[in-house]
């Protein structure tokens, strides 16, 4: 099929014209009303003025304070101003304890890190209980704080603080001309807080009654602990603006609350007396080979504690004793009195009507009390004592036989009345207030062995108070041992005493008396204990005590009680040696000689005279 032929050119029908296309008008962009549109700008910018104007209002005018506080504690630093604690000094203003400055020194990481080595070589050897190691680890830890050394006195910060001073001055020389980049690092990082030292001015007098406070300022054992309370005062507070690196900012913002001082105690211990006594008490634990050994003064008419004396004992500012240091056994140990207790026994007796100076009994070598042989400690046949014999030779039979004239619970009555199985008053922290068998229903063996001391246990103040209620004349007087408070301003606020009690009569008194007075005499068990030119009246003990390793009687405490001069007693002393191994174990041969030196010694300071009264002939037998 043939192609068709293409037109000529010229013979082509002529394009039609393109149509134009009509151009819209350009968009207006329609505008709002002017008048609405400023409102609006001017409702909005007010709304957000009035926004900065409440915050200003509320910074300046209702609370600026609170502001400025928020502000500043943001770089602020609160240092703790530790109060003053109280002394404690003895009857006559000898101080015992007393607080004296020092300071912890702390270390800020951040800055110490470059030079820990250098300032630990200075620090190590003038700081006790750290090492160089210690310090270097301190220095270099995190964070920005960290103790170095706690109470540390004045001499030796001022000692550390001339080294660095001087080691800065020579750095600082050989940084001169140096560029930055080479100058060697400052000493700097230190600081200092208050942190008072308590000191005990007289070492170890007295130590394990005064006690010790531990590195938080606060007491641990002894009357420091509790008394603390009165004692520490109250902490006061400052707050310092400070600056990137921790340091205080001079003449900036500050507020400080004023520490409260502790109360001073003022106890009723002599310190010689008690010096005395504990090197007297120290000599007989160690002749006799003690585990150890207590003695107490009482004023009898008061009843204020003139000596509570311990040893072993501990020295208090070296900082070297253990738990078992920190007790006092005076108060702290209970243990069976043995026939010292007999003079509780006679008064509550005497005083029931149950026997008199002339009672008369027979003693058999031995006594069966429910089945239970009980002896003397002396082997005998049947002897005619007189209760005065009884006492004297201190008879356990005896004794056994005039107790069972009385009932049951009228000697358990006496017993309490006395102050056993109760709490001394004393409120001193661990104090025990021994063993009494609860009721009054006991069985007969049981009355049997408490009166001549056995079958129940005490503590050496209870003990002590308890004679000294026959010494006066019948009356039981609390234990003292805090006589007075003293407030910061120099008060004097007495500390009350608890109030007396009559337990026997005077005539009871008198008579028990007279027949203590017989046991030092020549004849009777305790005549070490007699001082030339006094009447003295004592009792003597040896007592079989538990074994707490086996729970058997298998060890021993020997004792001697008394009082001078008789006719008119000024003071009670009572002596107990535990576990003595050494020696013929006896009250009057072991107890006799140290309360003889002891009250000897009390009598001669007070200036008590003798009374003439000479040694009475007491009949023992009949």
């Amino acid at each position: 099929m043939k192609k068709a032929a293409k037109r000529p050119v010229a013979n082509r029908p002529a394009p039609r014209p393109k149509k134009k296309k009509a151009r819209k008008p350009p968009r207006m962009l329609r505008l709002g009303r002017p008048m609405v549109r400023l409102r609006v700008t001017l409702g909005v910018m007010a709304f957000v003025l009035s926004l900065f104007a409440g915050r200003l209002v509320l910074l300046q005018g209702v609370d600026p304070d609170s502001y400025a506080q928020a502000a500043t504690r943001e770089n602020a630093r609160t240092f703790i101003l530790p109060a003053s604690r109280g002394s404690i000094e003895d009857r006559n203003g000898v101080e015992l304890a007393v607080t004296e400055d020092a300071v912890a020194i702390t270390a800020d990481p951040s800055q110490t890190k470059p030079v820990a080595q250098q300032l630990a070589a200075i620090l190590a050897p003038k700081l006790t209980g750290t090492t160089s190691a210690k310090l270097i680890a301190a220095m270099t830890g995190k964070g920005r704080f960290t103790y170095l050394a706690r109470q540390v006195t004045p001499p030796v910060w001022s000692e550390i603080q001339a080294e660095i001073k001087t080691q800065n001055a020579a750095i600082t020389k050989q940084n001169k001309g140096k560029p930055q980049e080479q100058q060697a690092p400052l000493l700097i990082g230190l600081y200092t807080e208050q942190d008072p030292i308590r000191s005990h001015p007289i070492g170890s007098v007295a130590a394990s009654l005064v006690g010790v406070t531990g590195h938080d300022g606060k007491g641990q054992s002894g009357l420091e602990y509790g008394l603390n309370d009165k004692l520490s005062g109250q902490d006061g507070k400052a707050m310092y603006e400070v600056d990137s690196n921790g340091n205080k900012i001079p003449n900036a913002n500050h507020t400080v609350q004023d520490p409260k001082p502790g109360v001073g105690v003022q106890l009723t211990l002599d310190t010689d007396l008690q010096y005395f006594a504990e090197k007297r008490i120290q000599e007989a634990v160690e002749k006799y080979k003690a585990s150890s050994g207590t003695v107490v003064v009482m004023d009898v008419k008061s009843g204020q504690l003139m000596a509570v004396a311990n040893y072993p004992s501990f020295d208090p500012n070296k900082k070297k004793y253990t738990s078992a240091d920190l007790s006092n056994p005076a108060l702290e140990r209970s243990y069976e009195p043995g026939s010292v207790q007999k003079v509780v026994t006679m008064a509550a007796l005497a005083d029931a009507g149950k026997i008199n100076l002339n009672t008369k009994l027979k003693v058999p070598g031995s006594i069966d009390v429910q089945r239970r042989i009980i002896k003397d400690h002396w082997n005998h046949g049947e002897l005619n004592l007189t209760i005065s014999g009884v006492i004297a030779k201190s008879s356990n039979v005896g004794t056994i036989i005039a107790a069972q004239q009385m009932p049951i619970a009228q000697f358990v009555k006496y017993l309490h009345d006395f102050g056993f199985g109760e709490p001394t008053g004393l409120n001193f922290p661990g104090e025990t207030k021994g063993l009494v068998t609860p009721g009054d229903e006991w069985p007969e063996l049981t009355r049997s062995n408490v009166a001549f001391g056995q079958g129940l246990s005490v503590n050496a103040i209870q003990e002590t108070a308890a004679v000294n209620a026959v010494a006066n004349g019948g009356v039981y007087v609390p234990p003292q041992l805090v006589r007075n408070y003293v407030e910061a301003d120099g008060t004097v606020v007495p500390n009350q005493a608890g109030a007396p009690r009559r337990v026997v009569s005077e005539k009871a008194a008198k008579e028990v008396t007279t027949m203590m007075e017989a046991v030092t005499a020549k004849k009777g068990t305790a005549p070490q204990a007699a001082i030339d030119g006094y009447l003295v009246a004592g009792k003597t003990g040896t007592a079989q005590q538990v074994d707490p390793k086996t729970g058997k009687y298998g060890k021993w405490a020997t004792s001697f009680a008394g009082f001078a001069p008789a006719d008119n007693p000024r003071f009670v002393t009572y002596v107990v040696l535990h576990d003595p191994s050494d020696g013929v174990r006896g009250g009057g041969l072991q107890g006799g000689p140290v309360f003889r030196d002891v009250m000897s010694y009390a009598l001669q300071k007070y200036v008590v005279p003798p009374t003439g009264a000479q040694q009475p002939n007491i009949p023992l037998t009949w």
